[in-house]
């Protein structure tokens, strides 16, 4: 039952981030501009003049809406780089307040970056670490080596979520520190729009919510295995 509820738990933040993705979607020329040139000008009126707006690279899977620190480029998809519709500005302004947590030394931001560049490698040691610690525990018949070997794994695994953990406020500055202000009191958008700006920026943190959910799902999958 209990895992029943984590899958929902991780699933639900996703299923509901792509409703209202796809529900605000729709294309609105009352707004002054598409998704790529409000980056653009929130990144100009913000004097940020080493960052630049590019189009996603496509791929399998595809990557997604992102701002990348290290080579100070804020990446949109094509619904929303071209896009004028409420979700196409509200991504966009979202990205951008990456852009300016970065260029203001926005700690959190760049704790995350660091963190960022050594998770792959780590969650792949970790699963290495609990792949091989049957057989070191065979072959060495120390306890303590197969000791070792867990806490390698745990810890490894582990690191993913604390990732997730700290990307959760960086997002959540993004979204409402940064791009609901500047949509808002900018008028860049109708104050009738703003609740379904907000509702946007919401659903998108959810994803990071269930990024945090699947890596402690993954310790738990981990632990329950190994006390069988």
């Amino acid at each position: 039952m209990v895992a029943v509820l984590v899958i929902a738990a991780i699933i639900g933040p996703q299923w509901w981030a792509q409703y209202v993705i796809s529900r605000y979607s729709v294309p609105l020329e009352a707004l002054p501009g598409t998704g790529g040139e409000l980056a653009r000008h929130l990144l100009k009126i913000h004097r940020i003049e080493d960052v630049t707006v590019e189009p996603a690279p496509a791929g399998d899977p595809p990557v997604g809406d992102h701002y990348d620190p290290l080579s100070k480029t804020v990446r949109l998809t094509e619904k929303v780089l071209d896009g004028k519709s409420l979700t196409a500005v509200a991504v966009a302004a979202h990205e951008v307040g990456h852009a300016i947590q970065d260029h203001e030394g926005y700690a959190p931001l760049k704790i995350r970056t660091a963190m960022v560049g050594a998770i792959a490698m780590a969650e792949k040691l970790g699963s290495v670490a609990m792949l091989t610690l049957p057989v070191v525990t065979m072959l060495t018949r120390s306890p303590a080596a197969g000791a070792l070997m867990l806490v390698i794994g745990l810890a490894s695994l582990g690191f993913g979520v604390i990732v997730h953990l700290v990307t959760l406020p960086v997002e959540w500055n993004a979204s409402f520190g940064r791009a609901a202000p500047m949509l808002g009191e900018g008028g860049y958008i109708d104050e009738s729009e703003e609740g379904a700006v907000r509702e946007i920026l919401r659903a998108c943190a959810l994803t990071y919510v269930s990024g945090s959910l699947a890596s402690l799902l993954n310790v738990w999958r981990w632990i329950a295995i190994l006390r069988k």
